[in-house]
């Protein structure tokens, strides 16, 4: 059984991130006082080493409300992977903001 297309995935996260973004801008545009809002977007890298990542992982969305014995498990299970990768992993990130300069008041 195999998962989900991870760059499906990634391209419908994307594009919900933009509509939320044009949203943004156009509640800026509505709300008067500003430049024409721009949408701006970073790619990145980061690479983790198996430690760097497991002391990450317990400040990670549903992972704060698990019990300790549950995030131990977890974060075994995810150093073993990240052991069998070599013990490291590269995440590939995108950053995608809204930005519009306060006008002077009339």
């Amino acid at each position: 059984m195999t998962g989900p297309d991870p760059v499906q995935a990634t391209k419908h996260a994307l594009e919900m991130y933009r509509r939320m973004y044009a949203k943004a801008g156009d509640g800026i545009r509505e709300a008067g006082g500003f430049s024409d809002p721009e949408q701006w977007r970073f790619d990145w890298e980061q690479s983790y080493t198996r430690y760097e990542w497991l002391d990450q992982m317990p400040t990670l969305g549903a992972l704060t409300r698990l019990p300790p014995d549950k995030l131990a498990e977890v974060l075994e299970g995810v150093g073993a992977a990240i052991d069998e990768r070599g013990g490291s992993f590269t995440m590939t990130y995108t950053t995608l903001a809204v930005t519009a300069v306060r006008t002077p008041s009339a």
